[in-house]
């Protein structure tokens, strides 16, 4: 039976978040084993996972792999999503659903406690006072020790943390939303916002379902030119010029410097200082992914990943960038004033 867990890589001096996502489909419990060995004796100590993830088979597995090393294991796990028995409690935000979602995890995970347990989607519907008094109630009450928000638009986190900070409340300390080479629209407000208010980020499909692995721009493998005979699997990969331009310069970057496509992907995300979250079904994939660590992107090639995979910011920002308004906002002295605020936001912006 596979299983879904997420991985915080500590390898040398730096780290890398490794997801290793199979919900319905991947690898045996057994393999999942050797991958969960090979994490560990890697360095890694932080695990996540979530309360739907194969119908909770992957706290299961994973409350028996770390049985004996609990202490040492960051473990983490997720509330909200239900298991598709169309029980109005059984979803959403709402406290009653985060409360047993909790329980069942622990009698999952074979744990008293939670490290850090996430908020899995935004649902619109309960209030965020509601929300983050029953986050703190669980961390006041020993059953969880940080809380972190997924899929959030960032004037919910904003929020959320502001009333938790006025209330003496525990606030999020982590954001998992989507970000990669070919998604970049968080660069908008999503990231500026985690780093005023000194979240973490996590990035959650950080090689864009397979497009930044190389495998859609060259078929290398005998599997690989299988997938691509698919009449369904070439209507996808090239559904997107855009896509494929991009995938084309990790590729050719990779190259250079003698490293997998995947390895520059999440190299260029650690340079955002954003932790990449990585699918893997094979000792393979992790032992390739982890080496993202050790890959050094020049400036100029960080340029033309950056240059090839652009997104146009809107408004306000494009605004804000306008020589006409900073000249009427900074009196013609813009050029003429360094304040590291606005640096440090307006570089985020950019980037």
């Amino acid at each position: 039976m596979p299983y879904s867990q997420y991985w915080l890589i500590q390898y040398q001096d730096k780290s890398c978040y490794d997801f290793l996502q199979f919900f319905s489909y991947g690898s045996s419990k057994e393999e999942s084993q050797r991958i969960y060995q090979v994490f560990r004796e890697a360095g890694g100590n932080f695990i996540d996972t979530a309360n739907i993830y194969t119908n909770g088979t992957s706290e299961k597995f994973l409350g028996e792999f770390i049985a004996s090393e609990r202490n040492a294991v960051v473990l983490a796990t997720k509330y909200t999503n239900g298991f598709g028995d169309n029980n109005p409690n059984g979803g959403g935000n709402q406290r009653k659903n985060m409360v047993q979602s909790v329980e069942a995890s622990l009698k999952r995970l074979n744990t008293d406690y939670i490290d850090v347990l996430w908020l899995h989607a935004w649902d619109f519907m309960t209030p965020p006072e509601e929300v983050m008094r029953a986050f703190d109630d669980l961390v006041r009450a020993g059953k969880v020790l940080y809380i972190g928000i997924s899929d959030a638009p960032a004037w919910v986190v904003s929020q959320c943390n502001t009333l938790a900070e006025l209330r003496g409340w525990t606030q999020f300390i982590g954001l998992q939303i989507e970000y990669s080479l070919i998604q970049r629209t968080p660069e908008r407000e999503i990231l500026p916002m985690a780093k005023t208010l000194d979240i973490g980020v996590t990035a959650w499909s950080p090689l864009a379902s397979g497009w930044l692995t190389g495998k859609y721009t060259k078929a290398n493998t005998v599997e690989e030119e299988r997938k691509l005979d698919n009449e369904m699997m070439k209507d996808f990969v090239n559904q997107s010029d855009r896509n494929l331009s991009i995938a084309k310069e990790v590729d050719k970057v990779a190259e250079e410097i003698g490293k997998s496509s995947s390895q520059v992907a999440l190299s260029w995300l650690l340079n955002k200082s954003v932790i990449p979250i990585i699918g893997a079904r094979k000792v393979s994939h992790i032992e390739d992914n982890i080496q993202c660590v050790d890959v050094e992107l020049s400036a100029d090639q960080i340029q033309q990943l950056e240059k090839v995979s652009q997104i146009e910011l809107g408004f306000p920002h494009d605004f804000f960038n306008a020589d006409m308004l900073r000249n009427f906002v900074y009196n013609g002295t813009f050029d003429k004033i360094d304040n590291h605020r606005y640096s440090q936001l307006m570089d985020i912006s950019r980037k």
